[in-house]
Formats: C-alpha cells, structure tokens, sequence
C-alpha cells in the first residue's frame, strides 16, 4: 500500500488534511495550533495598538505604518499553517486579524469618485537619476492636469522638464529641487523652509477661474532602514513640522498640497500635515494608491491633500522613467 493510500486508511478513508480528530498524541482539534493562534493574536494586537508602538527605539512605530496594510499577508499564510495542523483553534484566532484588516482597510476598494471636478492636478517625483526625462515630460502633457508639481529636480534635468511642459503650461516657477507647473497664472512664490539646510518646499498663489488657491510643494527628506539604527525618520519629522507650521499659518481658505512626503497617511509622524488636510486618495480614490517604487509599488508616500475643496478622482499614473509613479487627483473648487 502507498504512503497515501496508507494516510487515507488510518484516518478512516479520509485524507488527513480532512481528518480533524485527535492526532496520533491525542490533541483535539482545539488543542492544537496554539502557537498559530498567539500569532494571529498578536497580528491583531499591531493592527489595532499599532498607534502604541513606541518610535524610541528606531523607529518602529512608523516603519509598522508605513506597511501596515501589507501586514494583512500574515492572515493567509497563518491560514495556511492552521489547516495543515488541522487546528480549530487557529482558525477561530484567525477570524480578529482578518476583520480588523477588513475594518481598516477594506473601505479603500470602493469606488468614491463622485463626478467631474473643476480641475485636475498631479505630483511627480521625477528622480534625479532619471535618464529618460522625455517620457515623464510625455506623461505629464498627456494627463490633462492644470497643475503640476515635481521633485527631485536636477540643474542638468531642468531644461528639459522646462522645454517640454512649455507648450502646455505657460507659467511655472521652481525653487530649489521642487517645482510647480501651471495653466494658471503664479504669484506670491516664496520658499518654505523645512529645516534641512536647502530648498525644497515652497508655497504660491494660484489665480484658478473659479478663485485664489494656495499651492504648497513639497520633498520631505527622505527615510532610512539602517541595521544599526532601525527605521531612520527624525529629519523627515522636523521637516513635517515646519511643514505643517507654515500651512497652519495659511491666510487662504482654499489649501493644495503637492509632493513626496516620504511617509504615508498612517505614518503618526506626519500628523502635523494630515491632521490638517485631506488626503485626496482616502476620499474618492479606489485601492491603496500605492505610487513607490516604481516596478512593485509598496507604499503611498506622495501625497496630494488639501483643505477647502472637494477631491472627486484620485489616481496613479504607469511607470515612466523614475523611481515613483505619478499621482493624480480631480477637484472641485466648491465643496
């Protein structure tokens, strides 16, 4: 007799994977895959105390989440786990994470779009070591955005990205590394200083057809994983600060913010930003909206935001020649 028909034999005709009796050391189906189900108990201790994860100690709280969606993957491979070693246990522990994943996250695969808006805008991280400028300059004049900001602008990149939007928007201005493209006429630019010792953020003022609009562009610095170290973002959070410091200051009622903030609307460290704005994406886009990196998008680090208007789009452009995707977003300018 083969090992299978063996297995069959002994589990009275049944295969094992469908034999949920005690096994050969006696365990019940309920005393088994203890070790499965505090696994699953602590996935759905970070997916609902992942606010208390404390970021002294590298980081940790905001590495969680900035990935926290992903960690929904636990839920499967548990599974998996659990229905090999045939434990009930298990798969009742399985049912918390896999609701709260469902609480927290499951909203972002309905369609919130809510009809035309007055004007499109776009973000870009172009990436300084884009070697192919013309296909993001492509991107850009065939999305059908008003406005448009990029970072990571280079001095040898520049003229391209200036030659080539020309045509399709007569103003622009660029401060430092970031830069911002418009049909709109530009007034009142000036820089926002975001502590890290050079330009990139600045604030201007649009004159859209349907009234005044304060821009805000945006590279926040950049985070870091390092062994030694962990999660590295205490640049990144100074600059936040003053970030969300000059858009508190705004005199205007209608708010737009445009860029890489190097962190996601979960990351708690950004609340000096989000507390403040809405993220166009979590009101009226579809799915996550993942824009990094570019191949295999993972997280949503470039952020458009405002206050005072209305988002009723939200989308992520195909890849071009950078590290991001570009992101877009319809508005309407009367909420």
């Amino acid at each position: 007799m083969t090992q299978a028909g063996q297995a069959w034999n002994d589990a009275g005709r049944r295969p094992w994977i469908l034999d949920w009796r005690r096994d050969r050391r006696g365990s019940s189906t309920w005393r088994r895959g203890w070790l499965i189900a505090a696994l699953a108990l602590l996935v759905s201790v970070l997916f609902g105390f992942h606010g208390e994860l404390p970021n002294s100690v590298g980081n940790l709280g905001s590495l969680l989440e900035t990935f926290l969606p992903w960690l929904g993957l636990a839920v499967p491979v548990l599974l998996v786990a659990a229905l090999l070693r045939r434990s009930a246990t298990a798969l009742v522990a399985l049912l918390l994470p896999a609701v709260l994943w469902t609480v927290l996250f499951g909203g972002q695969f309905s369609d919130k779009s809510s009809g035309t808006g007055d004007f499109t805008v776009l973000t870009h991280n172009v990436d300084a070591d884009n070697r192919d400028p013309q296909s993001t300059v492509r991107l850009v004049n065939g999305s059908g955005a008003q406005i448009v900001a990029l970072e990571e602008l280079t001095g040898a990149a520049l003229p391209a990205y200036t030659s080539g939007l020309a045509a399709n928007y007569p103003y622009h201005t660029v401060e430092g590394t970031v830069g911002l493209w418009s049909k709109y006429p530009i007034s009142d630019t000036r820089v926002v200083d975001i502590k890290i010792g050079w330009t990139r953020a600045f604030r201007a003022q649009l004159a859209t057809p349907k009234g005044p609009l304060a821009v805000y562009v945006a590279h926040l610095p950049s985070v870091r994983v390092k062994f030694d170290a962990g999660f590295t973002a205490d640049q990144r959070d100074f600059s936040a600060q003053a970030l969300g410091d000059a858009i508190q200051a705004e005199p205007l009622g209608k708010v737009l913010l445009l860029g890489d903030l190097n962190g996601t609307m979960n990351d708690r460290s950004l609340a000096p930003v989000t507390s403040q704005l809405r993220s166009a994406q979590g009101s009226a886009g579809s799915g996550f909206g993942f824009s990094w990196p570019a191949q295999f998008p993972m997280a949503r680090i470039d952020q458009i935001m405002s206050r005072g208007m209305k988002p009723t789009d939200s989308w992520v452009l195909p890849a071009d020649g950078s590290d991001h995707r570009a992101i877009a977003a319809e508005y309407r300018y009367n909420r």
